[in-house]
């Protein structure tokens, strides 16, 4: 015979049993916070999500009616809430582990740390978070729906799954009001502040107007305008109809809309005019959108000069405005030059500009070199506004050559406070690097140092290489980042950069795939200081064998803040595993990760003992290949 349960959690699970129902009233459950702490902590590791749900508006109800059963006192019902929420982050992070991926963010484009937003600050609502991210899971299994072939129906009258309804402890009858995608938008969207939608959800017909209201009626008007939509990411518009239904959406929410974000979208010249008429607050001439991101989108026709005046207009006229990101939407050229002269001279105070994935070479001739406004001698940190606030500059894969490069740097001389600079996949080639070299120098020992640099795939040589690092190493201000990967730089690029390190006091350095070989870690290891600032390395795939395994052993004990190291297809012999094993388990140091994957010898059928116990909060430091290779194992060029 099982265990008798005890009278109290026989008592515990009829609460959770009545709170988890679907119909009102609070009267029972307010009593329940007159419960000892130790009972109430106890009770609420029983209750599911929506019995948790009914409770917190128990106390929420006896908050605003002055009830006082909720506790005597208001450091009582701090108390009270604070468990609560204790208990919304438990249940968010048993439902969704890797929480960072899981939730939706409000910045959708890379802005730096030292901007900062209010939210960073502010208390985590788990509770709000917890709702917002199931109404999102809900949507998103009523879009996949929606959009077979076999659907015919309404939005509303999607069920949704029994896994879902499991999830917060609702009652899987067909008939039950939980069932249907109605009831989650009815009772949860309240707090959906970022939320994901997809095309289909824009139909009319189907009451998308508020996302909080997903088919409701009249009756329930006056509550969905408690909608606080902040942060929206809408994909696949295509027809006229979605962007119809789309701008209602926008703006019903103008007031509180910090952050858009459109991918896989196409507009019609009149479509893409009213996206951003909808986006002003009435009557106003200011929009208070703070990140815009369009990606992979058909927005910029030839036949669309109405449509970029509007968007022009957009970007000149947000003093809220501090990210834009424009990657794949085919600008060329000549829009890519009215974008950065409107941005230019607008009042806001911009942090980060991505315009990457486009053809645009010739584009930056078209910028003025010397203005009364724009001369380097005129352009000081002292000046505020447009591009002279940006810390964040993406121009990746622009098809940017050598000649774009002279007009790029009269370009970056208007961002006097450029930490980050991004131009690679673009053939800049070693004359391009060489006219760059001059904007390094004085950006990186300036006032606000330019700190990230990214020449990536650039069709760089050793020459022009060296003659950069030769350069820059001695400088006052020290380089954070430097980013070299996939230019065919080979061996003898290894001497230049054991020298660069020391003096540098380099961070973070990517040389994947640049043709190091033995013979360049080996003189990458005799050059390599007694001690470097490192604290993140990537030497993979440069066929570095043996010679790769010894620079390891020397790296570890000389940059003793290094966290993390990726050193895979180096095509390592078994013995590097002992080299690399030995000098891990004398200098653990701050690592927190070694990925050796791709190197497909160092497979070991039983791994040293000695190995397995280096570990970083429960994990294993070195990653190893998990599974024998079946491709041949080829070091030919």
């Amino acid at each position: 015979m099982g265990d008798v349960p005890s009278l109290t959690s026989l008592c515990m699970k009829a609460i959770s049993l009545a709170a988890s129902g679907t119909d009102g009233g609070f009267d029972d459950l307010q009593d329940v916070f007159d419960l000892p702490s130790d009972l109430f902590d106890a009770l609420l590791m029983h209750l599911s999500p929506l019995a948790m749900e009914k409770l917190q508006a128990a106390l929420c109800c006896g908050d605003m009616d002055g009830s006082d059963t909720i506790g005597t006192t208001e450091e009582n019902k701090r108390g009270r809430y604070d468990e609560l929420s204790r208990t919304w982050e438990a249940l968010f992070k048993v439902r969704w582990p890797e929480n960072d991926q899981k939730m939706p963010r409000i910045r959708l484009i890379e802005v730096p740390a030292f901007v900062g937003s209010h939210e960073d600050k502010e208390r985590i609502d788990w509770h709000q978070r917890y709702w917002e991210s199931h109404l999102q899971e809900c949507l998103d299994e009523a879009s996949e729906k929606a959009l077979l072939p076999s659907f015919d129906g309404c939005i509303k009258e999607i069920g949704i799954s029994n896994a879902l309804l499991d999830s917060i402890g609702c009652c899987k009858d067909k008939h039950n009001v939980c069932a249907k995608l109605s009831y989650h938008c009815q009772h949860f969207g309240i707090y959906a502040r970022r939320l994901r939608l997809q095309n289909v959800l824009f139909v009319a017909g189907t009451s998308v107007r508020n996302f909080k209201f997903v088919c409701f009626d009249d009756y329930h008007e006056e509550m969905l305008k408690s909608c606080q939509l902040q942060d929206v990411i809408i994909r696949n518009i295509k027809s006229e109809a979605h962007v119809d239904e789309m701008c209602k959406i926008l703006s019903q929410n103008k007031d509180v809309l910090s952050s858009l974000n459109l991918v896989h979208c196409r507009f019609s010249s009149i479509g893409f005019k009213g996206l951003f008429s909808s986006l002003y607050p009435s009557g106003g001439r200011i929009h208070g959108i703070q990140c815009l991101s369009i990606t992979s989108s058909s927005v910029f026709a030839a036949n669309q000069a109405d449509a970029y005046s509007s968007f022009l207009e957009f970007l000149s006229s947000g003093r809220s405005l501090r990210a834009v990101k424009l990657c794949d939407v085919g600008m060329g050229p000549r829009i890519a030059n009215l974008v950065f002269d409107a941005l230019h001279i607008s009042s806001s105070l911009l942090t980060s500009l991505d315009i990457s994935d486009d053809n645009l070479a010739g584009w930056l001739s078209k910028i003025p070199r010397e203005s009364n406004t724009f001369t380097p001698s005129t352009l000081s940190s002292d000046s505020v506004g447009g591009l002279t606030s940006l810390s964040v500059l993406n121009l990746r894969g622009n098809n940017l050559g050598e000649d774009d490069a002279e007009d790029l740097k009269f370009a970056l001389l208007r961002m006097p406070r450029l930490k980050q600079l991004d131009i690679s996949d673009n053939p800049l080639t070693d004359a391009g690097l060489r006219s760059l070299i001059p904007y390094f120098l004085k950006s990186i020992d300036g006032p606000d140092p330019l700190s990230d640099i990214r020449l990536e795939n650039c069709g760089l040589s050793s020459s022009a290489v060296v003659q950069f690092l030769d350069s820059i190493q001695s400088l006052r201000m020290p380089l954070h980042s430097l980013s070299l990967a996939d230019n065919n730089l080979g061996s003898c690029v290894g001497v230049p950069l054991a020298r660069f390190l020391e003096p540098s006091r380099l961070r973070r350095l990517n040389i994947e795939d640049v043709g190091l070989g033995p013979l360049g870690f080996q003189e990458l290891e005799r050059g390599l200081p007694d001690h470097v600032d490192l604290v993140w390395v990537n030497i993979s795939k440069n066929r570095g064998r043996m010679k790769a395994a010894e620079f390891l052993a020397k790296l570890f004990p000389s940059a003793p803040e290094l966290a993390a190291v990726n050193a895979g297809f180096n095509f390592m012999p078994a013995d590097s595993l002992r080299v690399i094993g030995d000098a891990l388990y004398r200098f653990p140091g701050k690592l927190q990760r070694v990925d050796l994957t791709g190197n497909a010898n160092l497979r070991a059928p039983s791994p040293p003992s000695v190995l397995s116990d280096i570990r970083f909060r429960g994990k294993p430091v070195l990653i190893l290949p998990s599974s024998p290779s079946t491709a041949a194992y080829d070091d030919d060029p």
